[in-house]
């Protein structure tokens, strides 16, 4: 069921809105209940089966929380960590292992096997769920009622695709959320959902159209330099605007329950490094990598040198977050020497200026969006050797039209405000929910009214999916 399908705006949301605003006020634990069956329904719409699956990563990560809480800490911890990073590993990179042991040995053609289908959002609450048994490890956090817990893993916003939220972020806000209803967090639930829905339908998808051809063109021939180039930049345009719009969304929901989910995007393509970069997109990830892997692996202590290696482990170990394959990994280690260079140049203590130092910026993020993107490493060599290649090739009128998509697009990630800009939010990179001081006044009603309606019309025709469904 996905955010920006007609069942789940016209049947699911409201049923579930009105299921909850008609429970007691004060029946903070039937709403908690509701929520959660609500959840569950969502998640079990795509597979019935995989229901089954969460429900067990549920069940055993609070049991483990539990214990953790008793004697033998570090033995559950450690336990808890080995069914989490197995659970994950068995459906996301063993087959993948297994396809590369064969291949190496020449011995893949004697075997006949195909990888099970990829619980969705699985990266998503298996992060979660490990950095909450840290958590319970470190005494940061009390073993909260199960149904508490429950909601916090399959609140079904951000269950698929995030934000990855932190357990003092949610928790606290179940002890007494949503007593009575708040008409405006009400209103800037919806601001925030039909914001989210214009991202997706009338920036994402049209991006979108444009790049999945010529990707899919890369596999067969050689693409001209315009068309590399192309290709690039509308697939760059295309996964922020798409899942940017989904965080929105996912905010926006959470909204009209009266639960605070935290920022995942804060315009990182107007960022002027890739140190800033990474602080803005997809900000929930890269807290979870700082918090749990770079600080744990020694962070900065212990001396330069360990520091960039530290930083390499980091990143890989994020792109091998994103997906079982060569290009994911290599795409993280190219994040990883990035930043390392931007560390480096930081501590000459040389200026550069802004103008510059956006466009090596935003180029290196364009070059590793390419790979991400590619479904091979020999289509992705093969796509910046043509986009290291300049020539008229290829730049007849029918390319015209998608840079006019990408180039509308692009103005708008680097000098319109972002939702949360728009909303007046307060807390800008710290992750604070967009809560602000905005009132909608009767012309913005209108406004979101006439561009939901808009959106509506168009979703008839396209109906994508977002792209870290599958991630």
């Amino acid at each position: 069921m996905l955010f920006n399908s007609y069942i789940f705006i016209f049947a699911f949301l409201p049923v579930v809105l009105l299921g909850f605003y008609a429970l007691p006020s004060l029946s903070v634990r039937a709403r908690v209940y509701w929520l959660t069956l609500a959840s569950l329904f969502f998640y079990s719409w795509w597979n019935p089966l995989y229901l089954l699956l969460l429900l067990i990563s549920i069940m055993v990560n609070y049991g483990v929380g539990v214990l953790i809480g008793k004697k033998y800490a570090k033995i559950w911890l450690l336990a808890g960590l080995a069914f989490n990073l197995g659970l994950i590993g068995y459906y996301k990179y063993f087959w993948f292992a297994l396809s590369q042991i064969f291949s190496a040995t020449q011995i893949e053609k004697s075997f006949d096997f195909a990888s099970p289908l990829l619980p969705l959002g699985i990266s998503f609450f298996t992060f979660q769920q490990i950095a909450y048994l840290v958590d319970r490890y470190q005494r940061k956090v009390a073993s909260p009622p199960l149904r508490e817990y429950a909601l916090f893993v399959s609140f079904f916003p951000q269950l698929i695709a995030g934000p990855i939220v932190h357990q003092k972020e949610i928790l606290p806000q179940l002890k007494n959320f949503a007593r009575a209803a708040n008409s405006r967090w009400v209103a800037l639930g919806a601001a925030c959902f039909i914001l989210g829905l214009a991202k997706k339908t009338l920036l994402a998808d049209p991006l979108g159209m444009v790049a999945a051809p010529l990707f899919e063109q890369s596999l067969s021939a050689p693409l001209s330099f315009s068309q590399s180039w192309l290709a690039a930049l509308s697939y760059t345009l295309q996964l922020y605007f798409d899942f940017s719009a989904y965080s929105d969304m996912a905010i926006g929901l959470g909204l009209l329950f009266g639960i605070r989910l935290p920022l995942n995007f804060f315009s990182p393509y107007k960022a002027l490094n890739i140190i800033d970069f990474w602080r803005r997109w997809h900000m929930t990830l890269s807290r979870f990598l700082r918090d749990y892997v770079y600080i744990p692996l020694g962070g900065n202590r212990k001396g330069g040198a360990r520091r960039y290696l530290n930083l390499m482990l980091t990143m890989l170990i994020g792109g091998l977050w994103h997906g079982a394959g060569w290009t994911f990994i290599l795409w993280g280690g190219l994040h990883g020497l990035f930043l390392c260079l931007n560390y480096l140049w930081r501590w000459t203590g040389l200026a550069m200026p802004r103008g510059v130092s956006w466009l090596i910026t935003f180029i290196a993020v364009v070059f590793a969006w390419a790979l991400f993107r590619a479904q091979s490493l020999e289509s992705a060599f093969s796509l910046w050797h043509s986009m290291l290649s300049p020539s008229l090739a290829g730049t007849g009128g029918q390319i015209v039209p998608g840079f006019a998509i990408a180039g509308a697009g692009l103005f708008i990630a680097l000098f319109m405000p972002n939702v949360h800009q728009w909303l007046r939010g307060r807390g800008c990179l710290r992750q604070i929910p967009v809560i602000g001081r905005w009132r909608p006044s009767a012309v913005q009603g209108l406004a979101l009214g006439g561009l939901l309606f808009l959106c509506l019309l168009l979703m008839q025709f396209v109906q994508a999916e977002f792209l870290y469904f599958n991630f």
